[in-house]
């Protein structure tokens, strides 16, 4: 169904934050010089939800001969690093349900021992050009666990999607456990 125009600016519109460089280039400093894909992520939130729209760069696998598409290995990468980024900007700007008491400092600290994907899916639908191709991220939900009283951790459920200039598309489904948290 198509709204209007009245329709489209009578709804509150969800802040937009674009990139932060600075913060972009501290959550990809533990990745190799030539594992760098996320190039630009501008980030939305709304409910206690967050989302990002990114722009990716493979120039060459980092494991393998040039398959002329991106493979799930690469585009498990490309997760890792919009997802880092949009837990970061969220924990900056406080942004993302779950996370209202961490800081910056304690994303750093939890960022590569303590976020684990529980399970991951990638459903790729026509070859994706790795040279240029986007990304979108969204967190469906995040809910704070204790099984059988012990240690409490976050789970999330997100979903994600590539798409390039030429039809290219991959979807996907992710969820995440942040542990060790207070």
């Amino acid at each position: 169904m198509n709204a209007s125009a009245t329709d489209r600016t009578d709804a509150p519109s969800a802040p937009s934050y674009p990139t932060d460089e600075e913060l972009l280039a501290r959550v990809l400093e533990p990745y190799k010089p030539h594992c760098k894909y996320l190039k630009s992520a501008e980030t939305t939130a709304a409910g206690g939800l967050a989302a990002a729209r990114c722009a990716f760069t493979i120039a060459e696998s980092c494991y393998i001969d040039d398959t002329g598409h991106l493979n799930s290995v690469e585009a498990n990468i490309a997760y890792n690093q919009m997802m880092y980024y949009l837990v970061a900007k969220s924990v900056k700007e406080g942004l993302l349900t779950g996370f209202e008491d961490w800081t910056l400092d304690d994303f750093w600290r939890h960022q590569l021992p303590d976020i684990l994907i529980a399970r991951l899916a990638s459903h790729f639908r026509r070859p994706v050009d790795p040279r240029a191709f986007t990304g979108e991220l969204e967190f469906r939900s995040v809910t704070r666990r204790a099984p059988g009283g012990g240690s409490p951790f976050l789970h999330a459920r997100t979903a994600f999607r590539y798409q390039d200039a030429h039809g290219g598309r991959c979807d996907g489904e992710a969820t995440l456990a942040f542990v060790n948290i207070p």
